[in-house]
């Protein structure tokens, strides 16, 4: 009884550890992206439209990276 116990806590503490590392990417990604459109609409003067199209074009690319590096791992 207590083997099953544990292999369930390890499951539990590998499945949040996973999604925590998920969680983590993607605001650090989208984060990076915002300020990269930051920088971007400083340079061409294009006001908040910079971070607002970084943030638009992070979350799909963080997503599909996110995607390939689970596929790869064999974890989905």
């Amino acid at each position: 009884m207590q083997k099953k116990t544990e292999s369930g806590l390890k499951q539990a503490v590998k499945a949040f550890s996973i999604l925590g590392g998920v969680g983590i990417y993607l605001v650090v990604f989208v984060g990076i992206c915002g300020y990269i459109g930051s920088l971007l609409g400083d340079y061409l003067q294009l006001g908040k439209a910079g971070i607002i199209g970084g943030i638009i074009l992070g979350f799909p690319a963080a997503f599909y990276t996110l995607y390939r590096q689970l596929k790869n791992n064999e974890l989905i």
